[in-house]
């Protein structure tokens, strides 16, 4: 047993020897072995850069059309009347999306599964606040129905103060107030009627938006509750809540919505549904890579782009004279929320 212990510590001591010798005979191999490495940490840092922007910018395009593109569904006689429906086929279309990309032959991510009674009520609730979304979507411009859903922020902030305990810096509660402010201007001056008597926001559009806005506050507080008590991602969630969601709205279906007289439906807006699913799986596998590749914040970012965006090119294709009322409500809402982003991200910082 002496003998192989020093027999090791023999080797060991050589080995050693070996090293240093080696190093020290030829420093420039290893001086470039570590440039090396250093070039290729460069490159994936680069590559993970240009992949981040690029689903980025599929996100943010992707997300624009689907507003404009629903908006003109819902704007078809045939469709006006078919949210729940719409909501369903999103829900089915995303949950083959992810199905497929949770196969082994994609490998985006790891399926992980929950139980029926788990995910009923947040399924439920998930239902609740898309056809709420769709409803207002119809029922008013597009203009006034992204600006609606920039009350996210401060509703969500209270849900989280009151349940939680999690707070918000003192100076985010005026950007907020102006935010919640320059929304209720909008809001009232889009339901006017215009100089052709013609509203482009009715009353319903205003109450269904609002009622969306609530419902989703609720569920993305439920949300983050769920990630943390079943330990899931937020596409291993998705997957569960999707296909449930989906039965839920189907057995709604025939109660609440009549049959679209498809016969009198053009050939051109087949295509646009059929592009619409498309892109609501685009949005959400972009989404989720922005969420992982950068964290939420970064997403909420991306999100406030989006709405400046989208409202902007609400107005410009409205077709009509925005309100000097209505102008200022849409600056007071983003000088809002970009100033409340601003604080919230250098508090993270």
């Amino acid at each position: 047993m002496i003998d192989k212990t020093a027999n090791l510590r023999d080797e060991s001591a050589e080995t050693r020897h070996l090293l240093n010798h080696t190093a020290e005979s030829d420093p420039r191999e290893f001086d470039s072995q570590s440039e090396f490495h250093d070039l290729e940490k460069q490159d994936d840092a680069q590559a993970g850069g240009s992949r981040f922007l690029i689903w980025t910018g599929v996100n943010i395009a992707s997300t624009v059309a689907i507003v404009f593109l629903n908006k003109s569904i819902f704007s078809n006689p045939s469709f006006g009347n078919c949210q729940v429906t719409f909501a369903a086929y999103h829900f089915l279309i995303t949950a083959g999306t992810l199905w497929a990309a949770s196969r082994s032959w994609c490998g985006l991510f790891m399926p992980k599964e929950a139980s029926l009674p788990q995910m009923l009520p947040l399924s439920a609730a998930m239902c609740i606040q898309v056809v709420l979304q769709n409803l207002g979507l119809a029922h008013s411009s597009v203009m006034f129905h992204q600006l609606s859903r920039l009350l996210l922020t401060p509703v969500v902030a209270g849900l989280n103060y009151i349940l939680y305990g999690s707070k918000i810096p003192r100076s985010a509660f005026l950007p907020l107030a102006l935010l919640c402010t320059g929304v209720g201007v909008v809001s009232y001056y889009d339901s006017l009627p215009k100089d052709d008597g013609k509203a482009t926001t009715s009353f319903w559009g205003v109450l269904f938006a609002f009622a969306g806005v609530g419902s989703s506050s609720i569920y993305v507080v439920w949300i983050g509750h769920y990630h943390r008590k079943l330990d899931m991602s937020s596409m291993q969630l998705l997957l569960n809540q999707a296909p449930v969601s989906a039965g839920l709205l189907l057995f709604a279906i025939p109660w609440m919505e009549s049959p679209p007289s498809v016969y009198s439906v053009p050939g051109s807006m087949w295509f646009s549904i059929l592009l619409s699913g498309i892109l609501a799986s685009i949005v959400n596998l972009s989404g989720f890579f922005i969420i992982d590749t950068a964290g939420a914040v970064s997403s909420t970012v991306v999100a406030q782009l989006k709405s400046c965006i989208i409202v902007g090119l609400g107005w410009a294709s409205s077709g009509h004279v925005v309100m000097g009322e209505s102008t200022l409500g849409i600056f007071m809402a983003l000088l809002g929320m970009s100033s409340y982003m601003h604080i919230v991200l250098k508090d993270h910082m």
